[in-house]
């Protein structure tokens, strides 16, 4: 029998949960346990121990939680892992009231309905996403009985470091050490399976990293490409006039704000804060800002931008590592919304990853994107940027299900509380190899976490009067999320115009990609002290933050809370909108099935997958979010 017992302090804090559990440990009867027997034995076939795995799950009532059929391509066993060496797991609890969430950030982020504005605080959000008492409970109970007594309990995540041995009768499993094949260096400790008690099983989403392998992604970000320029070619772009002829060549600061119609000019407010965030060891460098400011911007000479520093991320200004995307991000949302402040999140850690065809290598450039998702959502309602902005992506398939479902819930929390995500949707149009992963079948392949419907996917452009869409622009349909209500009478036209055309290789009732779109092509950036031109769908997301930045920063002198979960309210207003009817997203060269050229998503009348709903008529944008507030 359970007695009531407040356990607040303990979702709501990242304590020891056995501490948690000593609150209230005397108010519980514990059911007699039973010790699970477990063959230690190494088997140097990890297939047998997957197959074994199940046998004893079904044996003693437990339910298999993950499984793989074998070895996943790319990776070879190496040896058994031994009893003491240490394994580190989270577990992922289920939040008691998910639903209730979901219902509540489509209330308050859909235009017209009476709680429309009205966003969660930090402690509001986690009277929906705390697990039950119950959850905490029998997870504790679970954890305790094994001997893990340092167990960390962070609201809706429970943290752990324990030995192989108690890991592995923990979960049913043998783990075991595994061999990235490509660079013969790569060592992870993972399983092929792993189950849990009957009685733990309905309080847990997921534990992790267990059957993950962290097999790297191609794509580090979404840059397309980029071209350092001499010294006579920069000078050069920085002499010329926007308009038509210059600004078809490439895109200054000058360019987006006569394409786009951008005059209004916010404050240096704390509140107008935009940030966005960098992986994999990128920095974006304040030399080359000040020197783009100074090139491009000189009005905005003096200004520059923080960094946070989230999981071991550091700030390293002399790094030999790749700055580009960096450099681009802090450079044009600064190029849209100066003087709003900017901020970096620079995220340390590397994540988990499934290996595909498309993207087998190098080692280790999956974003973690838990940690800083879980440093984000911790912040006090104050200290929540209102837009961020992240140009980083992968393969959709080449991510669990279960890890991309619970991502996309914590980009649906910060949404709740009033924050815009904004995403590049990718550079490979429908997709590079478009090889699906569980059957080699021909298949389109969209981009995580583009395909979240809870983010702002942006595709890209080029071109002027018209803008045109342009060739590596990703779009498509998601594998894991179907399409929200908010999305439906914008997609199913181009659906119906589409008919049976690649039927076989996308599911038309996911999420729809992109959402809206920007330039994208050819960009005047500072990298390492080079002028170079920056081509990519990373391009046009800093864009879209900066003017997302200025709607918020508008809507703040009318004591209007931020804009947050952007999709319902931009696709009730798609007049605000360029649409863009010429150009493809073109991709999938490699498939004998779909012919000399590979596949493409045409630009269209209407919403369409390169470009979504169009470009931002930034003039009506203002006047929808803000009306009464000038564009000056």
């Amino acid at each position: 029998m359970l007695h009531s017992v407040d356990t607040c302090s303990c979702h709501f804090n990242a304590i020891p949960l056995h501490r948690c559990h000593n609150r209230y440990k005397n108010a519980l009867v514990r059911p007699s346990g039973t010790s699970q027997s477990h063959d230690t034995s190494a088997a140097s076939n990890m297939i047998r121990s997957f197959l074994l795995v199940a046998a004893v799950a079904s044996a003693t009532s437990a339910r298999v939680m993950d499984s793989l059929a074998a070895v996943p391509r790319g990776w070879e066993s190496v040896r058994p892992a031994l009893p003491e060496e240490t394994v580190s797991l989270r577990i992922a609890l289920k939040q008691q009231r998910a639903e209730a969430l979901e219902q509540a950030v489509l209330d308050i982020s859909t235009p017209g309905h009476p709680k429309y504005g009205r966003h969660l605080t930090r402690d509001e959000l986690r009277s929906y996403t705390t697990p039950s008492q119950s959850a905490t409970l029998a997870v504790t109970r679970w954890l305790e009985d094994h001997n893990i007594q340092t167990a960390v309990a962070d609201n809706d995540w429970v943290t752990f470091s324990t030995t192989v041995e108690n890991a592995s009768h923990l979960l049913k499993t043998d783990f075991a050490w595994y061999r990235n094949v490509e660079n013969n260096i790569e060592l992870k400790l993972r399983t092929l399976a792993y189950s849990v008690p009957d009685e733990v099983a309905p309080h847990i989403d997921l534990v992790q990293p267990t059957t993950r392998f962290g097999q790297p992604v191609a794509k580090r970000s979404t840059i397309f490409e980029m071209h350092h320029l001499d010294a006579n070619a920069a000078n050069k772009i920085k002499l010329a006039a926007a308009g038509q002829a210059n600004c078809n060549l490439t895109i200054t600061p000058d360019c987006l704000k006569w394409l786009y119609d951008i005059k209004y000019k916010p404050t240096d407010s704390i509140e107008n804060t935009i940030a966005f965030a960098s992986f994999l060891e990128q920095y974006a460098r304040y030399d080359d800002f000040q020197t783009f400011q100074s090139r491009y911007i000189p009005e905005a000479q003096g200004q520059n931008f923080t960094v946070e520093l989230v999981n071991g991320g550091l700030d390293d200004q002399n790094s030999w590592r790749d700055s580009g995307e960096a450099n681009l991000d802090v450079q044009y949302i600064h190029a849209v919304s100066h003087p709003a402040p900017i901020l970096q999140y620079s995220t340390g850690g590397r994540g988990p990853l499934i290996p595909t065809k498309t993207q087998p290598k190098p080692p280790g450039t999956n974003e973690p994107y838990l940690e800083w998702l879980t440093y984000l959502l911790n912040q006090t309602d104050d200290k929540i940027p209102k837009v961020i902005s992240v140009s980083y992506g992968e393969e959709e398939q080449s991510i669990p299900r279960d890890y991309a479902v619970k991502v996309c819930n914590m980009f649906m929390q910060l949404g709740g509380r009033g924050v815009s995500v904004i995403f590049a949707s990718g550079d490979s149009g429908p997709g590079t190899h478009c090889i699906r992963s569980t059957d080699n079948a021909t298949f389109f392949e969209p981009t995580f976490p583009a395909g979240c419907p809870y983010v702002t996917s942006v595709g890209a452009t080029y071109l002027t009067n018209p803008e045109k869409a342009i060739s590596f622009s990703s779009g498509g349909f998601s594998m894991y999320h179907p399409r929200p209500q908010w999305q439906r009478t914008a997609v199913e036209p181009y659906l119906r115009t589409i008919g049976d055309t690649y039927a076989p290789y996308f599911d038309p009732r996911g999420r729809a990609i992109p959402d809206i779109s920007a330039q994208g092509s050819n960009f005047n950036v500072i990298d390492k002290g080079y002028n170079s031109l920056l081509s990519g769908t990373s391009a046009s997301a800093p864009v879209v933050a900066g003017i997302v930045g200025l709607l918020n920063a508008a809507r703040y002198t009318l004591g209007l809370p931020s804009l947050g979960f952007l999709n319902p309210w931009l696709y009730n207003n798609s007049d605000a909108f360029t649409d863009v009817v010429a150009g493809a997203g073109v991709g999938c060269r490699r498939r004998k099935e779909l012919g000399y050229g590979g596949a493409s998503w045409n630009a269209t009348v209407g919403w369409d997958p390169v470009t979504g709903l169009g470009t931002p008529k930034f003039g009506r944008l203002l006047q929808l979010a803000a009306p009464g507030v000038a564009n000056a």
